[in-house]
């Protein structure tokens, strides 16, 4: 299996640098200025997932406390929709465009115009690809993410104790794979991050895919939609388990993770004969941190998207006023034309034994939010 070639900093954490950007990056001449008739362009996914709802209302709050005008759309996870509000955008004036893409291959025409228009693009959260248009990537440390799922996977089953030293138990595990969708850029690194932590004990025997399925085509969910997995977690059960138990599921998102898990109850899962299986999962939805907290679903990675709104209003900010934005890598994160210069913020895992410090303590949930 192949892998990114990511610095060994990259898992760890990275070191903040600041430099310029590649071809594409506007000149403080060439910059738009900031003003109080700025238009920002903010185009988010979908509002049929908690997170990005959070991440638009975040993103549109922060500017509007600096003055900015914001033009906040979402498309439904429909590509054309998403392709329209961007040129509308442009057509309204936008001065800075923060695109949450749904495929990152199919805006290229859009971000030409943009460029041509010299409006600078930062891609939030998902990197656009196969277009030199794009100036800056706001996100996570999307390799570290999957690290972290694979990790948890792991102590659920506990083969690895929480500080990463060996378990007492040595398997086999029943595991199966679930990856994201397949034009999301993200998806790959989550799956890459994950494998290169599960394919030694894969490959030693101590974890079994029973099912076989380990390729990324093969068990990328498309839209990250929840009811596909359903149906895929419901067909493995049926067709390759009989009186065999699942043992772990890595899953890259709360919203699969509840898909999931619904096929395993309907399967039997979740009785004190047959406790669920350890299922992981990512963006720490409520739903899925109530599940935590019920004992179904074991762990997600909690991305404080609080702070990545501010990484990406920070870099609007700043090339309306002229100046280069703070970035911390600048050379993982090739588009196919260029690297696009990154600010990455770095994920936690999250389970029962800590949700309240990482998501009470901090402020991003209350307790009544949770019950």
């Amino acid at each position: 299996m192949r892998f990114p070639r990511l610095a060994a900093g990259l898992a760890a954490g990275l070191v903040l640098t600041m430099t310029a950007c590649g071809s594409s990056e506007k000149t403080a001449d060439q910059a738009p200025k900031a003003g109080a008739d700025s238009l920002v362009g903010v185009t988010m996914p979908t509002r049929s997932s908690e997170r990005w709802i959070h991440d638009g209302d975040n993103i549109k709050k922060a500017l509007e406390a600096k003055g900015y005008q914001v033009d906040l759309q979402y498309a439904e996870n429909d590509i054309p929709t998403q392709a329209n509000q961007i040129e509308n955008q442009i057509t309204k004036g936008a001065r800075v465009l923060i695109i949450a893409s749904i495929d990152g291959t199919a805006l290229t025409s859009q971000l030409q115009r943009a460029a041509d228009e010299k409006i600078p693009v930062i891609s939030y959260d998902r990197l656009i690809r196969n277009s030199p248009n794009v100036d800056y990537y706001a996100s996570f440390d999307n390799f570290k993410v999957g690290v972290q799922q694979a990790t948890s996977l792991l102590t659920g089953l506990k083969v690895l104790n929480a500080d990463g030293s060996p378990g007492t138990a040595k398997g086999p595990f029943n595991i199966e794979l679930f990856a994201g969708s397949p034009d999301d850029n993200n998806a790959t690194f989550f799956f890459d991050g994950s494998m290169s932590v599960l394919q030694k004990y894969i490959d030693d025997g101590t974890l079994v895919v029973k099912s076989g399925q380990k390729d990324f085509k093969t068990i990328a969910i498309l839209r990250w939609d929840p009811s596909t997995a359903q149906r895929r977690m419901e067909d493995l059960l049926t067709s390759t388990y009989g009186g065999a138990h699942v043992d772990g599921v890595l899953s890259p998102y709360d919203g699969l993770s509840i898909g999931i898990l619904s096929a395993l109850k309907s399967g039997g899962y979740g009785t004190g004969g047959q406790p669920y299986p350890i299922v992981t999962g990512q963006d720490a939805e409520v739903a899925s941190v109530k599940s935590i907290i019920a004992g179904e679903q074991y762990s997600t990675i909690h991305k404080d998207t609080r702070e990545l709104a501010k990484v990406a209003v920070n870099m609007a900010d700043s090339v309306l006023k002229g100046e280069k934005p703070d970035v911390n890598n600048t050379k993982d994160y090739d588009n196919g034309e260029k690297v696009v210069p990154a600010y990455l913020l770095q994920p936690v895992i999250v389970d029962k034994s800590n949700y309240e410090k990482e998501l009470i303590g901090t402020g991003y949930y209350t307790a009544d939010d949770l019950k």
